[in-house]
């Protein structure tokens, strides 16, 4: 009984964590749903542990553990497919952030009638 409430304590921390604002509306949306349907899987789970037991015989897997670790797989690897594509997009981001910086910088440069980028002193050189 004392790992049930340890259990959906960790639960409802987790979906609070995971459940604060970003920037992207829609993804937030998914992300709160997914997040929802987690909390109420998991509780379910935890209060009725014999009730994921049957489904999972009732889908030929042998222990409601089994399937929860299946389920768990599963996940894990939709997690890293997400964090992969988030990181894809940062690293995009970057890129273009940075393009536009050197691109402003050397347009500042020549309306300043400085000395171009290629030909700026940056510290003593290492010769």
């Amino acid at each position: 009984m004392i790992i049930q409430v340890v259990l959906v304590v960790a639960i409802i921390a987790v979906v609070i964590l995971l459940g604060r604002s970003s920037r992207n509306v829609r993804h937030m949306a998914f992300r709160r749903l997914f997040l929802l349907a987690f909390a109420v899987a998991s509780v379910l789970a935890i209060a009725f542990p014999e009730a994921l037991t049957a489904i999972a015989r009732a889908v030929g897997v042998g222990r409601g553990a089994d399937l929860l670790l299946y389920a768990l797989v599963v996940a894990f690897i939709g997690s890293l497919a997400m964090q992969s594509r988030r990181a894809t997009e940062l690293a995009r981001m970057i890129t273009l952030t940075t393009r536009r910086v050197a691109i402003l910088e050397a347009e500042a440069q020549l309306r300043d009638g400085g000395t171009t980028p290629e030909h700026q002193d940056d510290g003593p050189s290492a010769g």
